[in-house]
């Protein structure tokens, strides 16, 4: 049998933690007006669905489609009142805007892949046209119009209503701007409501009721069938036209772009960051878009070593909160380090003494002990002589001297073994020149005679 823990919480499922979060949103007043309309949809769609089989009519199942599209907008519009009532946690520190901007990109790539279906079924029918029943066709035009209208235009819907306008314009909507245009020169009082462009949801609204009353006058007038098809094929470019350019607009927001109409603003708040007091440099920075309508970045800012940092940190902040609302500074002071001087002796942690050479200076001992090597003998009775080692400055630091250069070639002295007592090097023949020409200067120049000592020829000087 395995541990029983009494006071354990149950783990939830996927669908009790789902009921959790829908209690949080249903307790929302705002939220029962689009619960209302959701359910109002879902019949709609169900009967205008039936009409459609019974109609045969293609074209009316692709203006159904705008009505289920609707729906994807309600279910848009209650995750947005959802992301509005959670805070960031430790996961999700930037929050979550970012499930409205997913919520809009996969309703709009949706209503694309059903326009695709209505072209794939469109050019079917082309080859084989089958009979279309306008009994129905004109009611579930009228029904699907209405109800699209009423519920676009009574409930505002905050993700979508901020990508119709941020995102570029449809081929629809130029055509019809440029139509606006025209119809504005003529009757003024229409440009508040054709320009500058149209509700991209409510122009395709209309469009489709136009296509979709066009084709029943048409077969009911002479029969024409396969002006059924093309309509759905129209219909079907007008919502893939519609919804490509949000579906762009969304899917850079979620690669977290920097939005081209910011850029400019940007640059000319880093150049205003760069000129206040204290600040050296700018770097590091990045933007990208958080969700609509909120920029999120992160800056990296040098300042000299004498600044207060809090200050610069409150004005750089200040600067730029008016468009990056969240917003993360970096400040770290200038890395430049003055060299000091050494004075007095030199630390171990300071100099490696592996990389430089140490002279020792020879140990001292008494006159009489060591044979006279200066032009001035050494006599007990007098003082000592001017190049005797018994000298006041007989006590002298070891020379500690960088290691730049390499060693020069038939130099065969170790110099870095410490120190060496004075009979040592005069038995190496340092001190003397001329004795020990197998180690000392004496066989650099072989063909200079020596000063002190015997001559090349061996014969003493006079």
């Amino acid at each position: 049998m395995g541990t029983i823990h009494l006071f354990r919480k149950p783990q939830r499922s996927f669908f009790g933690k789902l009921l959790q979060e829908f209690r949080l949103v249903a307790s929302d007043r705002r939220s029962w007006k689009i619960l209302l309309f959701g359910a109002v949809n879902v019949l709609c769609t169900g009967f205008l669905l039936m009409w459609c089989s019974s109609t045969n009519s293609i074209a009316l199942t692709a203006y159904t489609y705008l009505t289920i599209f609707d729906l994807f907008s309600l279910i848009t519009c209650l995750i947005s009142y959802w992301v509005m009532m959670r805070k960031p946690s430790p996961a999700y520190s930037f929050g979550f805007e970012r499930l409205e901007v997913l919520a809009v990109f996969a309703s709009t790539v949706l209503a694309q892949l059903g326009a695709l279906f209505i072209l794939k079924e469109s050019v079917e029918r082309f080859l084989e046209q089958p009979e279309i029943h306008t009994g129905r066709l004109l009611v579930g035009t009228f029904v699907a119009l209405s109800f699209n209208l009423f519920t676009m235009l009574s409930i505002r819907n905050k993700p979508f209503a901020y990508v119709s306008e941020a995102a570029s314009t449809s081929w629809l909507q130029e055509h019809v701007a440029d139509l606006s245009r025209s119809l504005c020169g003529i009757i003024p009082g229409l440009s508040s409501i054709f320009l500058p462009r149209m509700n991209p949801f409510v122009l395709i609204d209309l469009a489709g009721a136009f296509a979709l009353c066009i084709t029943y006058m048409l077969i009911e007038i002479n029969n024409y069938f396969a002006v059924d098809t093309a309509s759905a094929i129209a219909i079907a470019l007008m919502t893939f036209g519609t919804m490509y350019p949000m579906s762009v607009y969304s899917g850079k927001v979620l690669l977290q772009t920097t939005p081209p109409h910011v850029i400019g603003q940007l640059d000319k708040l880093i150049r205003e960051v760069s000129t206040l007091d204290g600040v050296l440099e700018v770097r590091n920075e990045h933007f990208w878009t958080l969700g609509f309508g909120s920029l999120a970045g992160s800056v990296h800012v040098r300042i000299r070593r004498d600044a207060n940092e809090q200050m610069v940190l409150a004005h750089v902040t200040n600067r730029l909160y008016t468009l990056v609302s969240t917003l993360t500074v970096q400040i770290f002071k200038d890395d430049w380090i003055r060299p000091a001087l050494l004075s007095g002796p030199v630390a171990p942690n300071v100099l490696h003494f592996s990389d430089h050479h140490i002279i020792p200076m020879p140990l001292l001992k008494n006159t009489d002990d060591l044979t006279p090597v200066t032009s001035t003998p050494s006599k007990p009775s007098s003082p000592p002589p001017e190049f005797s080692f018994n000298t006041p400055g007989k006590n002298v630091s070891p020379v500690i001297l960088l290691n730049t250069q390499t060693r020069p070639y038939g130099l065969g002295l170790n110099l870095n073994r410490g120190h060496t007592p004075y009979s040592s090097v005069l038995s190496q023949g340092l001190a003397v020149p001329g004795v020990g020409a197998g180690q000392g200067l004496r066989p650099t120049f072989p063909h200079i005679p020596s000063r002190y000592g015997d001559n090349r020829t061996g014969q003493p000087r006079p």
